[in-house]
């Protein structure tokens, strides 16, 4: 039971695995532009941020319309720890919400979350304008209302350098194209699990962007528009994220109970694996040496995205499962030794 001394050293929280998938902070803190500081406005703006953050949590565009979070929406301050004001900018309302509480109200109105260890996007986005052509990288101005509007909608995402090499590569072509080679090969060194592509354009005083969206076999599409670059950054940012949720969200109902064997574990494996299966309520059934059994609930699909993330690979169907545990031989003049209970059978089965 080598695993088993792994887990007494007690220090798991302390211990992190290198994987590309990310722990999204700050999603229970939600800023909503204001106009002024009035208590109308800022009522206003708490119910914003209540959506927001609901949306954010749940990538369901109806959920905080769900009537059993009325009484939250009548008083969204029984699930705020505080709040206060941004200068910007914008001018923002910044809410904290109690995440406890927060998460509480949604489960008890039947609502599944997106746990927040999310895939790593990179984003490649290219402006046109009246000053000509440009592709945003990580330490330009125009990298902020990407940030603030992938924080907005809970994504973790990252953004190129922006050199030569890659200005040559993040063409309008290769950006509206449907084959995401060119753009993978440009991304290697990154090393994201997902790949965001926008083509932007100012036309008419609006601001309209064709983007796309590659995540392992998962291929989206879509437009977008805003009155300026932050407007149009957020609602692309919210159709990302609405397309990707459905992947790591258990629809109520839809959910079914599992069992995972997962293969080649260690401590730092543990710990990752551990906040994998956090949104699937993962319960540790049996470990035996580095394989361990967790009882977990969720759709197969949605489990093989989640622990796609870490880079886990699925273990064919036809390779033979880990042996039973043997019964130590009976010593002369001892008791027999009873025989171990037999392993339940893992339906879905991974490997580090």
């Amino acid at each position: 039971m080598r695993l088993f001394k792994f887990l007494s050293v007690g220090c798991l929280s302390l211990i992190s695995l290198a994987s590309h998938a990310e722990t999204v902070n700050g999603l229970y803190q939600v800023f909503e532009p204001v106009s002024n500081q009035t208590p109308e406005e800022r009522n206003q703006a708490t119910l914003r941020a209540l959506d927001t953050l609901v949306l954010r949590l749940t990538g369901d565009a109806k959920a905080a319309q769900n009537p059993s979070l009325a009484a939250v929406r009548k008083d969204p301050q029984q699930i705020i720890l505080q709040y206060g004001y941004d200068a910007g900018p914008p001018e923002s309302l910044k809410v904290d919400f109690d995440p406890a509480s927060t998460d509480r109200a949604l489960r008890s109105a039947g609502l599944s979350l997106w746990s927040a260890n999310r895939p790593s996007i990179l984003g490649w986005w290219l402006n046109d304008s009246v000053e000509g052509s440009s592709l945003v990288g990580d330490g330009q101005a125009s990298a902020a209302p990407l940030r603030r509007a992938a924080q907005h909608r809970g994504l973790a995402l990252h953004l190129p350098l922006a050199d030569l090499s890659e200005q040559i590569v993040a063409t309008a072509p290769n950006l509206e194209g449907t084959d995401p080679a060119p753009l993978q090969a440009a991304s290697e060194r990154y090393a994201a699990d997902a790949l965001l592509a926008v083509h932007a354009k100012e036309e008419g005083g609006q601001w309209h962007g064709t983007w796309r969206l590659w995540l392992g076999d998962q291929r989206e599409q879509g437009t977008a528009q805003g009155a300026d670059p932050a407007a149009l950054a957020d609602a692309v940012m919210l159709a990302a994220s609405q397309r990707l949720a459905p992947r790591f969200v258990a629809k109520p109902g839809l959910a079914s109970e599992q069992l995972l064997e997962v293969q080649g574990m260690n401590l730092e494996r543990y710990a990752a694996l551990s906040r994998l299966l956090e949104p699937f309520a993962g319960q540790l059934q049996r470990v035996d040496a580095d394989r361990v059994l967790y009882r977990v609930n969720g759709s197969a699909d949605q489990l093989k995205a989640q622990l796609a993330l870490a880079k886990l690979q699925e273990v064919p169907a036809g390779e033979a499962p880990a042996p039973a545990p043997q019964t130590p031989p009976a010593v002369d003049g001892a008791a027999p030794v009873a025989a171990p209970a037999p392993a339940p059978t893992a339906n879905l089965r991974f490997r580090w």
